[in-house]
């Protein structure tokens, strides 16, 4: 079973980044000269996903724009002979080969921008990327989990698949935190999911990341779930279908993950993608030694 279809969730108000994201969205801020989306995007794509449904709300609709073809631009960029730049305005514009649009009119929770989309997700299996939630991997984490996922579909057809790390316990009330049992080194079958509990109430410190492959039947639980604090949580639903037989598990993946959605972690964010860059790198060395002494 291969995965043509990924959701990108990208309606939310991203308060936890205002005042910026008053008039930009969170997912177009920029991690060195790219916006966060365009990782997220890219990771996609590396994992042969050839179709987004991007599931936006009102004035989200730059994140569409930007991939899309701005003739005016691209005339401009020739006629000055900026062709490096026009080449890099290309990339951008022609990287989507498949792109749909949901609206989200009104802001209920992860639940119900994952449900938006069954029309266009239809019967089939299908992964979903959090757009801050970024993860410098090799190979990239979605592709991990779908060779992961491709063995498991082997044995049973109705699977989902989440991707995890480990958090401190401190930090497990910021997430959805699993319970299961292990059956493999980096594989967990999913007995409990609970979200944001306590540190003292939590069942482990495997936290739920921005990396899901589910299966379509969760458009079915989506439906049942109730509104908690105005939203409904997409951790209700796959409870409820492991509470129904379905399997769910999680794995670990390889690799480092990143939370754009608050400044902590927008920093660093942009700091690990500047090291990445020889010239960036230096400029930041050269920056600590004459502020920090190091």
């Amino acid at each position: 079973m291969m995965i043509k279809k990924a959701v990108l969730p990208v309606a939310g108000l991203g308060t936890r980044m205002l005042p910026i994201t008053k008039v930009v969205p969170k997912e177009l801020l920029p991690v060195i000269e790219r916006p966060t989306i365009e990782y997220v995007i890219d990771e996609a794509i590396q994992s042969g996903v050839n179709t987004l449904v991007f599931i936006i709300s009102q004035g989200k609709g730059k994140i569409i724009d930007y991939f899309d073809i701005d003739l005016n631009l691209r005339s401009f960029l020739k006629e000055r002979g900026k062709t490096e730049l026009l080449a890099k305005v290309q990339e951008v514009e022609e990287k989507i080969k498949h792109l749909i649009e949901v609206r989200q009119k009104v802001p209920e929770g992860l639940g119900h921008a994952i449900l938006m989309a069954e029309k266009a997700v239809g019967n089939e299996p299908f992964a979903v990327l959090l757009g801050d939630d970024l993860v410098d991997a090799d190979p990239p984490c979605l592709k991990q989990m779908l060779e992961v996922y491709q063995n498991l579909f082997s044995k049973s057809s109705e699977i989902s698949l989440i991707g995890v790390e480990e958090v401190t316990w401190e930090n497990v009330s910021k997430y959805g935190i699993i319970d299961g049992e292990r059956v493999g080194t980096d594989l967990i079958k999913v007995k409990k999911v609970v979200e944001k509990p306590k540190p003292e109430e939590a069942p482990s410190n495997f936290a739920i990341i921005g990396r899901y492959i589910l299966n379509p039947i969760v458009f079915d639980y989506l439906k049942r779930i109730p509104k908690v604090n105005g939203e409904y949580q997409l951790t209700d639903a796959i409870q409820l279908m492991i509470d129904a037989g379905h399997e769910v598990y999680a794995y670990l993946f390889k690799g480092k993950r990143f939370d754009t959605g608050n400044k902590e972690g927008f920093f660093q964010t942009i700091l690990h993608y500047a090291c990445k860059d020889p010239r960036l790198e230096a400029v930041l060395r050269s920056f600590c030694q004459e502020r920090f002494g190091f």
